[in-house]
């Protein structure tokens, strides 16, 4: 899907109506006992840094959402009961934490305690207005400190229906928000047929958590893996690596409000084009991480390029329609290359040689370490991510469909850079710090960014 912000998802008027979590799921979870399986590490770590931020007197909203339309008169009846199937089926929904003195403790629901209530909030004539509403409420109702943290909207209208989907970063990844669109428009017909759809059940990211968090904690101070971490973070200061440009930050500022920058940056041609040159290295995640080294350098000078890589966690085929936050990181380390085929080799050697740190959590990791990294933001380290969605279920209607992934833009002084390959070719987006030395230095990365890609894809086809 393209990334980009509610302002910019084609919102257009209509009777708006909202479906959250009904009084009594509410309060069947007030009274529901203790899970004994415990947060993912990552889920701690996003919740915790909430919390120390919001101590901090700043509220920062962080939640991650979806937007689709379905086609021609809806039946709200129909929808309300589809996004309550797809909500049921879904484990990581029902789930939520708890604080007893300085610890979280799980609670679950079990489906059949789970129903969702529907309100029409009212009728919008204009975008600008609907488009504010909808942002204060997601602001609200997906709050990484409040449980239920997600809502369901939509904006109802004669020849369509705008579908919105909110929900705090606990609960979802990118891939669990590219595959909505797809499960709930097959669920709504479905439902309007009357059937029930014949699907195997999903692989409960809750006891994902459990494993994974079981598995980190057979880690110690002394293991390789985080020997490896360790000695990464020192050479990057003491500090995990920020993006390797001049983001015009003031050390002792307050954090800064951010920016979303967001673009296609080549079409399907010159992205295939890419990809083929540089498919011998690992394909076009290799391509974007060695062009980012070589920009990097241009612009800010430095000799190593260091940043911390994100991989998905769905190791097994038991998690792949899972909805949950299945992702880790692996440092890399790429000394500046004289050109874009020795950076690619070289980007190649370092991904080959700190892939398995990504399987062991980040927030285990700096725990072992003892450093204070009490985070102040809501991002740990900057990253540079590439998805191919282009295999997601229904990718290929998400133009007709005007979907997109959706990220809440509020504060943060580090940069998140997306890169998705799309039906249509590449699209980037970007959450920055607010200041005019980013924005001229993101706007320089892009530009240079499609001029490696161009060129190379030039150079592929003969053009």
């Amino acid at each position: 899907m393209r990334v980009t912000d509610i302002q910019r998802c084609e919102v257009r008027p209509g009777r708006l109506v909202e479906f959250g979590l009904s009084p009594a799921t509410v309060t069947a979870a007030d009274a529901a006992p203790e899970d004994s399986r415990p947060p993912a590490y990552i889920q701690e770590s996003h919740i915790r840094t909430a919390r120390s931020v919001r101590a901090e007197g700043l509220f920062v909203p962080t939640w991650l959402g979806t937007a689709f339309d379905i086609p021609g008169p809806v039946d709200l009846d129909v929808l309300h009961e589809a996004l309550r199937r797809w909500t049921v089926r879904h484990e990581t929904l029902r789930s939520g934490f708890r604080w007893v003195g300085d610890e979280m403790r799980r609670f679950t629901l079990a489906a059949d305690a789970v129903s969702l209530h529907r309100e029409v909030t009212g009728d919008f004539t204009d975008a600008a207005a609907l488009v504010r509403h909808l942002q204060s409420r997601f602001d609200v109702a997906a709050d990484a400190l409040c449980w239920p943290n997600f809502l369901y909207a939509a904006v109802v209208r004669d020849d369509s229906t705008s579908v919105y989907a909110a929900f705090d970063h606990t609960n979802v990844d990118a891939y669990s928000l590219q595959r909505l669109a797809a499960d709930i428009h097959e669920l709504y017909a479905a439902v309007s047929a009357g059937r029930i759809l014949d699907q195997p059940p999903a692989g409960s990211y809750v006891d994902f958590c459990e494993i994974e968090r079981a598995d980190a904690d057979r880690i110690d101070a002394d293991h390789e893996l985080v020997s490896r971490w360790r000695e990464f973070i020192a050479r990057c200061d003491g500090r995990l690596p920020n993006f390797p440009c001049d983001l015009g930050l003031d050390p002792d500022g307050p954090l800064p409000a951010q920016r979303l920058m967001r673009e296609p940056l080549v079409d399907a041609d010159a992205a295939a084009a890419f990809e083929s040159y540089c498919r011998p290295y690992g394909g076009s995640l290799v391509g974007v991480l060695a062009a980012t080294s070589l920009v990097a350098h241009e612009i800010g000078g430095q000799s190593v390029y260091r940043t911390v890589v994100p991989f998905h966690t769905r190791v097994r085929s038991r998690w792949s329609d899972s909805v949950g936050w299945y992702v880790g990181g692996a440092p890399i380390e790429v000394p500046v290359a004289p050109d874009f085929p020795a950076a690619l080799t070289r980007v190649r050697a370092a991904l080959q040689a700190t892939r398995s740190l990504a399987r062991i959590p980040l927030a285990r990791v700096l725990r072992l370490l003892g450093s204070d990294f009490r985070p102040t933001s809501p991002d740990l380290y900057s990253i540079v991510s590439y998805v191919d969605a282009r295999v997601v279920p229904g990718a290929e209607h998400w133009a007709t469909l005007k979907a997109y992934a959706l990220v809440r833009v509020s504060y943060g002084d580090q940069v998140c850079a997306w890169f998705h390959r799309l039906h249509e070719g590449l699209w980037f987006a970007s959450r920055y710090p607010d200041t005019d030395v980013a924005y001229k230095n993101m706007r320089l990365y892009v530009e240079r960014l499609r001029d490696i890609i161009t060129g190379v894809a030039a150079r592929r086809t003969g053009g």
